[in-house]
């Protein structure tokens, strides 16, 4: 070790250690082996559990990319994942987004929209719309829904949202069931959680759920949309029993095990 780097304090080479991966995080774990000072030994054993992480995470990602990585072998140009939420709100749209990624480019951090905090699906979204090849997003909303009924108005925020994709798939893997959106469809039950294409579609679709329902809140302060995005939380049915129900709710919603609908 050189005269510099021994004379670095215990945080500086926390630091260094914080900021490196991979051969670089290798070498200065290598260059502090022998630096027995007790805040030294911690930053690097932390420094370690942190390249554990990381590497058990890139090897989850590329393991959610092995289906893509198939049909593309199998000779299919463009493959789209497709999911959808807000099955089970009680207020708002059902939408879906529709994602093509590149293979070359894996994205960290993928999962199933739901096993991720908003802060992170934010994150996620950003460099999802940054990275893929095409994403695109539909929306259905709740007149419609009662008009039309819950299944069919899923398959319309599906179809729109590979609609709205710059690309045309020739091969669609979708989340849970088939659905009949393409001529070539794999479904794959939670999908959401072991395909990379369809947990992207679950994030993106997510996330501008979310943006409509930040947005309706502001004209619907009562039912508290901004925080229950829809769903049927305590203080939303209270909301609905004191202030009636809005032009966002949707009249022929049921809750499970044939519930009456709440309006």
């Amino acid at each position: 070790m050189s005269d510099h780097e021994a004379s670095l304090s215990v945080a500086e080479i926390r630091l260094l250690l914080i900021a490196a991966e991979g051969r670089r995080l290798s070498t200065l774990l290598g260059r502090y082996r022998g630096d027995t000072r007790a805040g030294v030994l911690d930053a690097c054993e932390r420094a370690r559990a942190r390249e554990r992480g990381r590497r058990a995470e890139r090897d989850r990602t590329r393991q959610m990319y092995e289906l893509e990585r198939t049909l593309y072998a199998a000779g299919f140009l463009a493959v789209a994942g497709v999911d959808e939420v807000g099955r089970g709100a009680l207020a708002g749209p059902v939408s879906a987004g529709a994602v093509i990624l590149a293979l070359d480019d894996p994205i960290l951090g993928l999962n199933d929209s739901k096993k991720l905090t908003p802060a992170r699906r934010e994150e996620l979204a950003l460099v999802i719309h940054e990275r893929a090849l095409a994403v695109g997003v539909g929306h259905v909303a709740a007149a419609d829904i009662d008009a039309m009924g819950l299944a069919s108005a899923l398959r319309m925020a599906m179809h729109d949202a590979l609609q709205q994709l710059a690309s045309v798939p020739d091969h669609v893997i979708i989340d849970g069931v088939r659905m009949g959106l393409h001529g070539s469809e794999t479904a794959v039950v939670k999908g959401d959680a072991k395909v990379a294409a369809v947990a992207a579609a679950s994030i993106v679709a997510k996330v501008a759920r979310d943006a409509l329902m930040r947005e309706a809140a502001t004209a619907h302060p009562e039912y508290g949309f901004d925080i229950n995005k829809g769903y049927g939380t305590a203080e939303h049915i209270a909301a609905v029993a004191d202030h009636g129900p809005c032009l966002l709710h949707r009249r022929t919603f049921c809750g499970g095990g044939g519930n009456p609908t709440l309006f």
